[in-house]
């Protein structure tokens, strides 16, 4: 066989360090001594913005821009609103380390709060319905949460009842992802400014779940600031259909944080659909996730297919490994 290419020699003064000058690595490492290095909480947003290729039809004048929130540490664009409402939670005094957090989730935002409270000091209980993947649950215990299930059956209805009950008798300070406006507060400071920032302004459609509305809701009023004409699009599955992260709420539990007048309209997307679109989107893009995600991306075909020349941006909110055990890939 060829012998391997040899690297050049090093010189004898950077193979013994032993000279008056400092070798390289060494000199590297004095003049990077006093930098300040980054904590797991500083990779939060600033996710990528890709263009969808495959999937698109061919000849269409439409770009479809899918923004990969699976890139954040905890894995999805929970991790936005977690660190936020907990931030600003410390800011205003109403926690301080060491105290307990209570949150009702279906899956996401328990895994980004458990990553939130393991960085800044908190215990964390999360109350969820028991159908929710072991993956999710798996992972909110590595992060050191404590799991509280209620049925199936029950969903997210009484496990949101259930943490307010749990804070009333004093186990924990509930932060309310349904009804605190640092949810959406913190798409209004951070994913709205980076969808402007990357499409350099060009955007001409938003498309999101809705499940607790934070994201849409903060999306859009930053979007609308910057260009009122931007159309808002709302996601809900149809009647009967299971969708994980994509809600349609009986009125008494809608979130508190939504206003109606910031969605310009709402598409619904069937679960099949989405779960067919979350496989296409693993195979066809390269991208890996979720089903709420499938179906984000379905509905932005969907638009697409009614507009012509717009630059649509969507959100693919988590990862597709967080689904494995369904069977749906």
């Amino acid at each position: 066989g060829v012998p391997p290419p040899a690297f050049p020699a090093l010189s004898s003064s950077v193979r013994s360090c032993k000279t008056s000058r400092p070798c390289f690595g060494v000199r590297m490492v004095a003049e990077r001594s006093n930098v300040e290095y980054m904590s797991a909480e500083d990779l939060v947003g600033n996710t990528p913005l890709v263009k969808l290729q495959r999937i698109c039809p061919e000849g269409s004048s439409n770009k479809i821009l899918a923004k990969l929130e699976g890139n954040n540490p905890a894995g999805s664009v929970k991790d936005r609103p977690a660190l936020h409402m907990i931030r600003s939670a410390e800011e205003r005094g109403d926690i301080v380390p060491g105290d307990t957090l209570i949150e009702a989730t279906s899956g996401n935002t328990g895994i980004a709060l458990a990553m939130a409270a393991a960085i800044r000091g908190y215990k964390m209980v999360l109350v969820m319905p028991d159908n929710m993947t072991e993956e999710r649950r798996a992972t909110m215990r590595v992060y050191g949460a404590e799991l509280v299930s209620v049925t199936k059956e029950e969903g997210m209805e009484r496990a949101r009842d259930l943490a307010l009950e749990m804070q009333a008798d004093g186990r924990g300070k509930v932060l309310d992802q349904f009804a605190n406006f640092d949810n959406p507060g913190s798409h209004y400071v951070s994913t709205g400014p980076e969808i402007w920032r990357d499409t350099k302004g060009t955007i001409t459609h938003f498309v999101s779940s809705m499940g607790t509305t934070g994201t849409i809701m903060g999306v859009s009023r930053y979007l609308k600031e910057m260009n009122p004409d931007i159309t808002i699009v709302g996601v809900q599955p149809t009647p009967g259909s299971s969708i994980p992260g994509i809600r349609r709420w009986p009125k008494e539990y809608l979130p508190k944080i939504f206003e109606e007048s910031r969605v310009d309209m709402v598409l619904e997307v069937d679960q099949k659909e989405a779960e067919e679109m979350a496989r296409r989107m693993a195979r066809e893009e390269g991208v890996f996730c979720g089903i709420s995600s499938g179906g984000t991306v379905a509905a932005a075909m969907t638009l697409s297919a009614q507009v012509e020349n717009a630059t649509i941006v969507t959100i693919v909110c988590d990862r597709g490994d967080r689904y494995l055990s369904t069977g749906v890939f």
